[in-house]
Formats: structure tokens, sequence, C-alpha cells
């Protein structure tokens, strides 16, 4: 087939904001009669999930203190939930597991969940934490300073590459094209609007534009002259000028190499997903020696794709220029090192008897990545051009399944109350997100 030169529609980007935005689009310019999958092409320049969704932890959870994000993924919650086997989802439920410091945002989170009809659980009190713990999930629990555990019912996680390639599929279904190893160079504008992508082996004339670029956002943003330093009124009507647009943070995340069946709970199930923030001193698992006595916080799940226990930390600002390329393992910048495979694998032992000595079977092997973070750490869902819509998911993409099909109503007419909280005019507007205190940027 040869290369096209003019499409209606052109999503950048095959990741899962780009996948789910095509097939979304599709059905909806089919059942509005103005169009179809055959008007939509989807590029990227490496291949289906070759930027951060394909190298997800694949988590999905509802733990937001903003309730904009908690609205938000209830409805990607449900777009799971509609295909659990063709996306390799596992509805293992999702627990924010926290000391005191965190109690009155998690309670909040909690009652807002009960508010939208987000099924979870609330527990309180320390006793009450690790009784609930060593009853009903792990009977070797340990981690210290809980007061108080919020179990989400909904949510788990997903196998990142089979739900992408599900998308894939659905998209080609519906007539979509998806054209891999095509690099964007540019843009040809007229006045406010994009009237071609240009890329390393043509210009394809267009009449809209959707980016879903995730780590190369502020590439994107470059080549559409948008502004590097913005203005931001915060929520008391304070200006604070001249802000940094875009800032880079390192992910870490890794894999202990023992079966995931010696992660399972009581019952020999898969457990729910467990976060943990807990100001409690953490040390050595290797030799007792005092990691940090600051609020920390880890994740983690038994998962057989990886083939072991998977999960991940905080991350931390890269500072200095940074080379988003190459991405992820390949990159020689952002991998994980030593240091957080010291302070996760001494956390699982903090939190579980069993992970005590088990530091040695941490597979060293390249894991990690970089992300694109918004100056406030939350996503923007906006057109930025008359006809160019920008998905910038400021690192929460993968467990956001649903943007795609919320932006592909709004790019056929039909505003989303659910992305109107996400806009970029809420920096100048001051209608920013609420702050947790929780030790994640992203929670």
């Amino acid at each position: 087939m040869s290369f096209p030169t003019k499409y209606k529609y052109v999503i950048i980007g095959a990741g899962i904001h780009g996948l789910s935005t095509a097939y979304h689009l599709a059905k909806e310019l089919k059942q509005k009669k103005i169009g179809s999958g055959k008007d939509i092409l989807v590029i990227d320049k490496a291949a289906i999930g070759a930027g951060a969704s394909g190298i997800a932890c694949g988590i999905i959870r509802n733990n937001y203190f903003q309730p904009a994000m908690r609205e938000l993924i209830a409805h990607s919650v449900a777009l799971w939930e509609e295909d659990v086997e063709g996306y390799g989802y596992r509805p293992v439920g999702y627990m924010q597991i926290s000391c005191e410091s965190m109690h009155a945002d998690v309670a909040g989170i909690y009652k807002q969940q009960q508010e939208i009809g987000y099924e979870s659980l609330f527990i309180e009190g320390e006793k009450e934490c690790l009784k609930y713990m060593r009853k009903n999930i792990f009977y070797d629990w340990q981690a210290k300073n809980i007061t108080s555990i919020l179990h989400e019912k909904k949510g788990g996680y997903a196998h990142n590459t089979k739900a992408l390639y599900c998308l894939a599929d659905k998209a080609e279904a519906e007539g979509v094209r998806i054209l891999t190893g095509v690099k964007v160079t540019g843009f040809k504008t007229n006045k406010n609007s994009v009237t071609a992508v240009k890329t390393q082996k043509g210009d394809i004339e267009c009449d809209y534009v959707i980016i879903g670029a995730g780590p190369w956002a502020k590439s994107f943003w470059n080549m559409l002259d948008l502004p590097d330093q913005i203005d931001i009124k915060d929520n008391d009507g304070n200006i604070h000028k001249n802000a940094k647009m875009w800032t880079y943070l390192c992910l870490v995340e890794g894999t202990l190499g023992v079966p995931p069946d010696y992660a399972m709970n009581n019952e020999g199930k898969m457990p729910p997903v467990i976060h943990i923030d807990t100001d409690a001193p953490l040390y050595s698992s290797e030799d007792a020696s005092l990691i940090t006595d600051e609020i920390w916080g880890v994740y983690y799940k038994p998962d057989f794709h990886f083939g072991g226990v998977q999960g991940g930390a905080a991350p931390y600002t890269v500072e200095g220029e940074v080379k988003v390329d190459p991405y992820g393992i390949d990159s020689p910048d952002f991998v994980v090192g030593p240091e957080f495979v010291h302070m996760w694998t001494s956390a699982l032992a903090h939190c579980q008897k069993r992970y005590e000595n088990k530091y040695q079977y941490y597979k060293n092997e390249p894991s990690g990545g970089v992300g694109a973070f918004t100056p406030d750490n939350f996503p923007i869902f906006d057109k930025m051009k008359d006809n160019c819509y920008m998905i910038l998911d400021s690192n929460h993409g993968y467990k956001m399944i649903g943007v795609g099909k919320l932006v592909a109503k709004e790019i056929t007419g039909e505003k989303q109350s659910l992305l109107k909280p996400f806009r970029f005019e809420r920096y100048a507007k001051g209608e920013l997100h609420p702050v947790s205190n929780s030790p994640f940027p992203w929670s």
C-alpha cells in the first residue's frame, strides 16, 4: 500500500490514547453518519506500544485526591470492564494503605467514591488496619504506622501489550489504517489551523489532527509553537509568572523474580494491587541500615506477564536537558539503578515477612522510563489549534483508556463535562486541581 498523502483525521501516537481515540472516533463517525474508520490514519514513528503505554505497569486505580480525576477514572474503568478478556484486564481491586498524615485525604477520597457509586471499603485505626490486612489479604502483613486503608473493589491492572493490540484490532476492524515507522518532523499551518503533518516520508494533508504522544508531548508542543513558559494563577488568586510548561520525571519500576504464585493472598488467589505510603522508618533488608525516615511509598503486584512481583516507587525530577530518545529500556539515562532496587526490595520486606531476604531475586534487567509532566502534574485535554486536539496525559495515560472515547465525542461536536476540568485555560483562570499529601506527584 502506498504512503498516504491525505486523510481527514490523522492521529499521532499508537499508544493507549491514540488507539482508543481511533477506535471510538471511527464508531462516532459511523453512528453520526459523517464518516467512518476509513477516514482515520494512525501514525507512529516506531511501533504499537513503543512508548510509555508499552512499558507501563498497567495499574488501574481510582485513588485520586482530585474529584475530576476520580470521575474520569471511573469512566475508564467501565470501559476496561467492557472487554476484560480482550484487554487482558485483571479486576483484582486496588488498596491505598496510608499513614496518619494522609488519613484525612484518603477519607475524603472514600466519601466521594461513594457519591459517584465507585465500590470501596474504608478501614481506620492502626489495629483495625493490621487486622483487616492479615485476615483478608496477607497473613504475613507487617507494615508499620498504617492508620487507614482504602480498598477499591474495582480496578486492578491489565496486560499492557495485549490491551494495545486489542484496541488496534478493534480500530482496524472499523476501517482505521495504522501506519508505523513514520516519524513526524513538523506541521504545515495556515493561520491557526494545521493543514498537513510533515513526516520523514512525506507530507500528509489533513482536516484534523489528534496528538497522543505521551513522553514526546513537549516535542509536539514545540512543533506547534506553543509557549515554553506560562503564567499560572493558583487557587488563592496569586499569579506565578513564567512557570515552566514541561518537567520530566524518571519513572522507577522493576520486578522481583519470585514466582507470581508466591505473592498470592490468603486464599491462594490474586490479591489487589498494593500501594503503601508510610512515614515509618525504612530499613534495609540487606544490612538493616536506615534508608529513609521521611514519608515513602511503593506499589506492587504479582504479574505473570512480567514473571514475578512487579511494581515501583515515587519518580524523581530530571534536571537539565532531557533526551527522550532512545526511550524506555533502550535509554542509557533513564533506567533504574541500585538505589531503587535497594529501597523497593526493602519496602517489600517492610510490608510482608515473606519478602525478607528476597532482595537477591530482583531481576537485574533494564526497566523504567521518563514522563513529560505538566505544571500541576495533571493532564491537559484540549484543542491547541482550531483543528488540533492534544491529549497530554502527564503520565497518567495507561489507565485512562476511556479518554479516547470522550475525545472522539468532542471532535464530533459533543462537549464532554468529564474533560472540562483538564482544559489548558485552568492555569490562567486559577482552577487548579487540589494537591494531596502523597509522596507521589500524580495522587
